[in-house]
């Protein structure tokens, strides 16, 4: 949605800014640091810290700052409150439980896939994933589904903006190659990343639609390489998500 200049609030976007700094550093921050990541004046900054420090969304240690609990109110307000996040929970621990394996929902932030909901079965690899854990989409299953659901001008212009770097020997870095991974979602109707985050681990996405035809998700499951080869997968738990897949058109 368009808005005009004079209903923009500049303080706003500030404030905003600082708050994903924290997440960008994944530490507590210096006033200077804070300006150097965000690019405003250690001035706005520091009245942009001190008013989080006063509504308790931040707190000060001499010269360091860092979010307080209370930040967490921000990401589950979109939790609670969005309509998917609130059906896909018993849909992924009921995928979860039949497979024996991680499920997962995210959609698309800019260059990210995004879990907003997640099911971890007990036999999963540990990976340290949850709500809010994001992927990069170049090479993760969710964020090629979710990319198939732009106009191919859109996605190159992402992937022409976006750092590509190769976690594993296995990871496609190419524009022609990941383009040719996206195209495969629409014919195959799915995506598969095997090993290209992390040596070990398979994923395979599917796209969620809402009830005009709108790709507004990506459902996935994640396996050890040790207990599914690529083929199995396909066999084994495409079936699975397509199930919930249905489960989800229901009610959406």
């Amino acid at each position: 949605m368009e808005i005009e200049e004079k209903e923009y609030v500049m303080g706003l976007e500030k404030g905003l800014a600082i708050i994903e700094a924290f997440g960008n550093r994944k530490a507590p921050m210096t006033l200077t640091q804070a300006a150097e990541i965000t690019g405003h004046t250690k001035a706005s900054v520091r009245r942009c810290l001190l008013t989080l420090c006063k509504l308790g969304y931040a707190s000060q240690d001499g010269r360091q700052f860092q979010l307080a609990p209370r930040a967490l109110r921000l990401g589950q307000a979109y939790v609670s409150s969005d309509p998917l996040t609130k059906i896909a929970q018993p849909i992924l621990e009921m995928t979860s439980e039949r497979t024996k394996e991680s499920a997962s929902v995210a959609v698309l932030d800019s260059q990210d896939a995004v879990f907003v909901a997640r099911s971890t079965h007990r036999r999963s690899l540990s990976s340290g994933l949850g709500v809010g854990a994001r992927l990069p989409a170049y090479c993760s299953a969710t964020g090629r589904v979710l990319l198939s659901g732009l106009p191919k001008a859109s996605v190159e212009f992402l992937l022409n903006r976006m750092a590509r770097p190769a976690f594993t020997p296995h990871t496609l870095t190419s524009m022609r190659d990941i383009l040719r991974e996206i195209q495969l979602v629409h014919t195959q109707g799915y995506a598969i990343c095997d090993e290209e985050l992390e040596i070990g681990l398979r994923s395979i996405a599917v796209p969620i639609r809402n009830a005009t035809g709108d790709m507004i998700a990506a459902l996935s499951l994640s396996v050890a390489t040790s207990r599914m080869t690529r083929a199995a997968i396909v066999e084994d738990l495409l079936p699975e998500l397509e199930t919930a897949r249905r489960n989800f058109g229901t009610l959406l």
